[in-house]
């Protein structure tokens, strides 16, 4: 299936699933009282959109296979990551806020505001898989293979993150502590340049055949939900108010990795 009118099956399907999951992950969030749950879904529902695009497409194998097996890779990892880290906790302050800046906290504007939100983004940020699931072209290897190359840093800036946070709460003697080695003292959101890097790789891999690179306002989106809208604005307004962050901040790049400024030169 190719064409217009397979592009048009395969987003009306996307919308159909991210839609169901999105009212599942709502009624769960719901019963267990908190709406952070939303999170677990994220990576969870760009694997949907990819096996349906795999499944139902007729595009390019190579390209889609490749597509399908990379989004599953990071999309699971995501998901269990999420759930492991999410599990047996409160409520997530990024999610506090917005409902409070939002009017409240009823079930219409926490649907609306939060998984409704969710579930678009999901169906935008995937129309690269989306597109690339109808296109029969074979597509410019060296694209390709560049963003396959994006993608492993991306994943890879992830999960050593993740990996190293993890270690460091995981030791009384870090209690009330900031996290500012490894990766994180050369950006203070390694997982989030890494989801975006991924998104990029994703996006050049779909744009090495047409019209794939017509996407391009869905890595833009990604990368503007991580930095400004949903993810590290707000977790450094929480972050912010804790002891030693605002130190952190003036020796660590906010989202692209540098080398991290001394402390002596970051006190001046």
């Amino acid at each position: 299936m190719t064409g217009w009118a397979g592009f048009l099956t395969i987003t009306t399907a996307s919308l159909v699933f991210l839609a169901v999951l999105q009212t599942a992950t709502f009624a769960v969030g719901h019963r267990i009282g908190r709406y952070n749950v939303v999170d677990v879904a994220w990576g969870l529902g760009f694997v949907g959109v990819a096996w349906i695009g795999v499944l139902i497409g007729g595009g390019d194998p190579l390209r889609n296979w490749l597509l399908t097996i990379l989004v599953t890779v990071w999309g699971l990892r995501l998901t269990w990551h999420m759930y492991v880290k999410s599990k047996g906790r409160g409520e997530d302050p990024r999610y506090v806020d917005l409902l409070e800046r939002s009017g409240g906290n009823g079930l219409g504007t926490i649907a609306r505001k939060i998984f409704g939100i969710q579930g678009g983004s999901q169906w935008f940020v995937s129309l690269p898989l989306q597109v690339s699931a109808v296109s029969e072209s074979t597509g410019l290897l060296p694209v390709l293979a560049l963003g396959t190359l994006l993608w492993i840093v991306g994943v890879s800036f992830e999960a050593i993150g993740d990996a190293q946070l993890r270690k460091f709460k995981a030791d009384p003697a870090n209690k009330g502590k900031i996290m500012d080695r490894g990766l994180w003292a050369w950006t203070r959101h390694p997982n989030y340049f890494g989801d975006s890097s991924v998104w990029w790789g994703l996006w050049l891999i779909a744009a090495s055949a047409w019209p794939g690179v017509l996407t391009v306002l869905s890595p833009v989106a990604m990368t503007y939900f991580l930095v400004y809208a949903t993810g590290a604005r707000l977790l450094e307004k929480t972050m912010s108010r804790r002891p030693g962050y605002p130190e952190y901040q003036r020796r660590t790049s906010y989202f692209l990795p540098r080398p991290p400024r001394s402390r002596r030169h970051a006190d001046t």
